[in-house]
């Protein structure tokens, strides 16, 4: 059993899942039928990619897992983060039973095929549209949300029961049909026979291809089905109890039709491969990994936020220089970033966001900027960096240059909350013109501006929040700073310790290198800090001996120091001593890490756990899941929960899930802010002795919010989230924040709610997309609560797929122009090519991208002269490779093929227009049209529609 599949084993803890089983045992689960086929799909990808290529490819050992997939696919860096996105997708598939289990849409229960059918189309084309846009974390949440109920159409529905061996294509396609529908008046079943419910479906429904599905229901009084009809089955389906008693299920091998559960399992699985085959075909074979958390090098962004005012000149200076050493030295290698992503700012406006996967257009972007504007002191810093934050991927590292106070102080805690969520480090350079605690510069007026204390500790907030550095230098020193940018970028980064003292005090602090450990390096910043070193063996070296043996090099620039350190196994003591506050900060590169989230107990009808999208209950028991990454034998021998800016901690209770997976229990969560660390152990020798910190710090909270709406945003239309918020503290006034990431989006929600202690109040927030809004837009809606006085705080983080109304879904076709063959004699000394011409029908929305799916030949594509919705396609290829064919691809994700092979006889009539000048014969099949041509060979072929 996977990693993947053992973090979500508990997350439907009972005997009456609402869907295939979840805890693996001898029946398949969603959640092991979704793995299955994503490890499969991503193989298939990576061997293609590497045929294309010209590169050997080794297929891994069976079971697949996502470690060996990704070193199949020559992207071992990427392990972390495909694990990670695996565990997305599966967690957005198994909370479907946990947030929609009584819609039966969700499950294709009481027939509901058309409204499931809808739920699975429009999530393709949002899936699609995301993927276009390069919004990876929304397509992966909506593309789990729809593999729910399309592997629950094959238990549900009696699709098996009438001998079906293929999926369902049309259920990914909204203007096909289903199947031979069942009329609501149509008796579909009789009772079972007793406990036997193996002929319960009328012998007429299957003699006539009925398409149905069962009943569900488990409200008393109110569960109920029309006369005749088949129900779901199992021990809470009340309206199995009704006439005609049983159910039609086949969940589990226990189920009512549980002798037919592989049948449906298989194919589920099947359906799910061909669902994300029409993803990845529609995207791309990088653009789909990338999706899935696999790239060429490391999984890890480059993300810089920028202050472009006129005094920031010699900044922007020192970005370009650093951003065009790192693409010069690191493409092509494996700490090559997976996405570069550029967020400017200044006053009063933010943004355009740049996002892309070329490094060359990132670099184009960073050295197009220029500087404008500064009339007064402050700059919009914050929502700069909120836009960056919802486009970075999980766990990335950001970047923000500035030299002024932020003007929109307002959106500090709408900040923590996405990097709470996002699990994001962020980094502040802050320059002035001298060091001190005030800065002094010029702007365009003559006029002089200052950066007090207190304005720069919004910015050191923020970066001890994120457990990043709040760097402050001259201008001068910058480009020396920017090192720890070049570090950031290494792959494999984990945290061994972090801690922050304001005020700052002595103390001693402990972390541990482990043999899976390289280039340990120590971050320190703040003002007249002195500490003492102490390795494992017991050498030592204060900071004011340059000479010693285990600092191997230094740097300090400003209030920053950065150290590397000799790599000894074992536990590494460092004493601080300093009056001033201080952050420190040990990093390294090493292959065991570990990935977290905080669940609760599901309040919906089924108990479980779900994963939160807001902050752990205060002072009430608390639950972890806790993943380890990079060793599947490795255990955890004490995960703990450790005051931030203190030495209180709170230890859990471990439970080992199997596969390196951990269920963490606490009996009281935290009042203050808090670090997450783990303790384990790989292998059997003391060397293996690991410790891992979590960089981000979280806090829990004696507020509740939750929130829930339509998944799909349809620019031009209203669009509410209803919201309701809870108390469990001291009641009143409370303030709400609705922000959102889309600065064209209109509004509207309330400001404050009153809530009584123990009460909830709800709240809506309205918006509205403009119609020109692009499909895939990401659309990121945080909304935070705030108790009377500010003491405390908590928030929702909702993130939607923005999809306009899709009327074309015809595939692109294919028209033959002209064909010249000259195989004469040996096949490696002629050749054969091609022209032809891809459109997309006169109501479709044009053809996107044409690329070769099989063939050795070279192929050219471009658009037709004077028409862009026209696709001319030239193909040449040795006549040793007889076969061709294209993938086509239109504006809005329909995908076609067009498939051309040599071969054969000549038939005994030809067309009179088709001239006879060779022996060869010609055989043109067009397997998108399901039509077939045969031509003699020649000079040329007259041009026809296929």
């Amino acid at each position: 059993m996977s990693s993947e599949l053992a973090v979500l084993c508990f997350l439907l803890l009972q005997t009456g899942a609402h869907g295939f089983k979840i805890l693996p045992g001898k029946s398949q689960s969603h959640m092991e039928i979704t793995e299955g086929a994503i490890l499969n799909v991503v193989v298939q990808v990576c061997h293609d990619l590497a045929q294309a290529e010209g590169t050997d490819f080794t297929f891994p050992s069976k079971p697949y897992t996502t470690e060996a997939v990704a070193v199949a696919c020559n992207a071992r860096k990427s392990s972390r983060s495909f694990e990670q996105a695996v565990k997305s997708v599966i967690v957005h598939n198994v909370r479907v039973d946990l947030r929609h289990a009584l819609n039966g849409s969700f499950h294709f229960d009481a027939e509901m095929f058309v409204r499931g059918r809808r739920i699975i189309a429009e999530g393709v084309q949002a899936v699609k549209a995301s993927d276009k846009q390069e919004n990876f974390e929304a397509a992966r949440d909506k593309l789990g949300e729809i593999l729910h109920p399309l592997q629950d159409f094959y238990s549900h529905s009696n699709w098996v029961e009438l001998g079906k061996k293929f999926p369902n294509s049309n259920l990914l396609r909204p203007d096909t049909s289903i199947g031979n529908l069942a009329d609501i008046s149509r008796a579909t079943c009789r009772n079972c026979d007793g406990d036997d419910c193996t002929n319960n479906i009328l012998e007429d429904v299957i003699a006539e291809g009925i398409l149905t599905s069962g009943y569900f229901g488990i409200v008393p009084l109110v569960s109920t089905k029309p006369d005749g009809k088949c129900s779901h089955g199992g021990g809470v389906d009340l309206t199995s109890n009704i006439k005609p008693k049983g159910g039609i299920n086949k969940d589990a091998f226990d189920s009512s039709h549980g002798h037919l559960h592989t049948e449906a399992a298989n194919l589920a699985g099947a359906a799910t491969a061909q669902l994300l085959d029409d993803v990845r075909r529609a995207a791309g074979d990088r653009v789909f990994l990338q999706m899935l958390g696999i790239s060429k090098g490391s999984s890890k962004a480059l993300c810089f936020v920028i202050d472009t005012t006129k005094s920031m000149s010699d900044d922007i200076e020192a970005v370009q220089s650093v951003t065009s050493s790192i693409i010069n030295s690191e493409v092509g290698t494996e700490n090559e970033p997976s996405t570069y992503i550029l967020v400017p700012f200044n006053d009063p406006g933010f943004g355009p966001l740049t996002k892309t996967t070329d490094p060359q257009v990132f670099k184009n972007v960073i050295n197009s900027l220029s500087v404008t504007g500064g009339g007064d002191d402050a700059e919009m810093s914050l929502s700069g960096l909120q836009l960056a934050l919802t486009a970075a991927p999980l766990n990335s590292e950001i970047f923000v240059f500035t030299d002024a106070p932020a003007k929109d102080k307002q959106l500090k805690s709408a900040v923590i909350a996405l990097i709470e969520r996002t699990q994001t480090v962020v980094n502040f350079m802050i320059t002035d013109s001298n060091v001190t605690n005030r800065r002094i510069l010029s702007n365009k007026t003559g006029r002089q501006r200052a950066i007090a204390t207190s304005d720069s500790q919004v910015y050191r907030d923020l970066a001890q929040a994120s457990g990043g550095q709040a760097i402050e230098v001259t201008k001068t020193e910058l480009p020396a700073a920017t090192s720890i940018i070049t570090e950031s970028t290494s792959s494999s980064l984990v945290t061994l310790l972090q801690a922050a003292r304001n005020p700052g005090k002595t103390e001693n602090f402990f972390f541990r290198v482990d043999r899976s450990v390289t280039n340990p390096r120590v971050y320190i910043t703040g003002r007249s800090v002195t500490f003492t070193l102490i390795s494992p063996s017991g050498k030592s070296q204060q900071s004011t001996d340059a000479t010693g043996s285990l600092i191997t090099s230094s740097q300090s620039v400003g209030n920053y120091l950065s150290l590397r350190i000799k790599t000894e196994v074992g536990q590494w003591e460092i004493r601080m001593v300093s009056t001033n506050p201080y952050t420190l900060k040990v990093i390294a590169q090493s292959s065991v890490d570990f990935l977290l989230d905080f669940v609760e107990a599901s309040q919906g009808p089924f108990a479980g756990y779900d994963t939160l999208d807001t902050r752990p209950r205060a002072g009430v028991n608390g639950t972890l899941l806790v993943t380890l990454t990079g060793s599947k034998s490795g255990k955890l021998t004490e995960v703990t929960l450790v005051e931030s800016s203190g030495s209180n901690e709170v230890k859990g209770v471990v439970e080992s899930q199997g596969s390196g997976n951990f269920l963490v229990r606490v009996d009281q969560m935290p009042s203050e802010e808090f670090v997450v660390r783990v303790k384990g152990q790989v292998g059997s020798s003391s060397s293996g002795v690991f410790q891992r910190q979590t960089p981000t710090n979280f806090r829990a909270s004696n507020v509740t919010i939750s929130a829930d709406s339509n998944p799909i945003l349809i620019p031009g239309t209203l669009f509410s989230v209803p919201f309701t918020v809870t108390t469990g503290g001291t009641g009143g006034n409370f303030t709400i924040r609705a922000t959102h990431n889309q600065q064209r989006f209109d509004s509207v929600s309330p400001t404050s709610l009153i809530l009584v202690s123990g009460n909830s109040t709800d709240g809506t927030v309205n918006i509205t997309a403009p119609l020109n809004t692009p499909s895939g837009t990401d659309f990121t809606l945080t909304i935070e609560a705030e108790a009377p006085g500010g003491a405390d705080t908590n928030y929702v983080m909702l993130r939607f797929s923005v999809l306009n109304t899709v009327t074309d879904f015809t595939k692109p076709v294919c028209q033959l122009l002209s064909l010249q063959s000259r195989c004469f004699g040996a096949c490696n000394s002629s050749t054969w090519e091609l022209l032809v011409q891809v459109t997309d029908g006169d109501d479709g929305t044009g053809v996107e991208r044409v690329s070769l799916k099989q063939g050795n030949g070279s192929l050219n594509a471009s658009q037709a002269a004077g028409n862009a919705d026209i696709m001319l396609v030239s193909y040449r290829a040795s006549c040793c490779s007889p076969d061709m064919e294209l993938l086509t691809v239109d504006r809005v994700g329909n995908v076609g093929f067009c498939f051309y092979s040599l071969t054969g006889n000549p038939p005994a009539a030809l067309s009179s227009s088709t001239k006879v000048t060779q022996s060869l014969f010609l055989f043109l099949s067009m397997v998108g049209l399901g039509l077939h041509v045969t031509n003699v060979g020649g000079d040329s072929v007259t041009p026809g529609k296929l």
